[in-house]
């Protein structure tokens, strides 16, 4: 059985370092044998498809696909389309009334629970707020993500220790749900 993938890539394409242009990716992806691809910006976003079920082991074999092909590592998260869907349903904050801009997901490799974010003190952020839900932190920041000072805590070393973990906004969220669906 085939299922549609969205491999996150993480902290490429930025301030011109770390470049992976997307039709390269596209190639890896070839090479790796999956199918069905597609790009979407230059942020590292891609849609494939395979017949391979384990998420982790699809997310490692791009990683070391891609070191070997640039020459620097590349956290990446492999996703599949129930997952986002799933997700973007999940959302608890109203998005459909917000701003693309105004609503993140950072999707993280495994579970993260409250306690990994208690010494936030969340009021003193507000209007900005953030959830936790499946594998991912909701980030309200109604003045958007460079301007978020909620989004500087969360990224600090003491929450984000050990994990992997990529954000998207919110009309990137949709868009990989949209490119994914089966």
């Amino acid at each position: 059985m085939t299922t549609t993938y969205a491999a996150l890539l993480r902290g490429i394409n930025v301030s011109g370092s770390r470049r992976v242009p997307m039709p390269e990716l596209r190639d890896v992806l070839t090479g790796l044998g999956h199918t069905g691809i597609a790009t979407y910006l230059q942020s590292g976003n891609a849609v494939f498809r395979s017949d391979r079920e384990d998420e982790n082991a699809l997310a490692a074999d791009l990683r070391k696909a891609l070191h070997q092909r640039f020459g620097f590592a590349v956290d990446c998260l492999v996703r599949d389309s129930g997952y986002l869907a799933a997700v973007a349903d999940a959302c608890p904050f109203p998005a459909a009334e917000l701003a693309g801009k105004q609503l993140h997901v950072t999707y993280f490799d495994r579970p993260v629970d409250a306690d990994r974010f208690a010494d936030l003190d969340a009021p003193a952020f507000l209007p900005e707020e953030f959830r936790l839900g499946d594998r991912c932190l909701y980030l309200y920041a109604p003045d958007g993500l460079g301007r978020s000072k909620l989004a500087d805590a969360l990224g600090r070393p003491r929450h984000t220790k050990g994990l992997t973990a990529t954000t998207r906004n919110w009309n990137t969220v949709a868009k990989l749900v949209e490119m994914t669906r089966v």
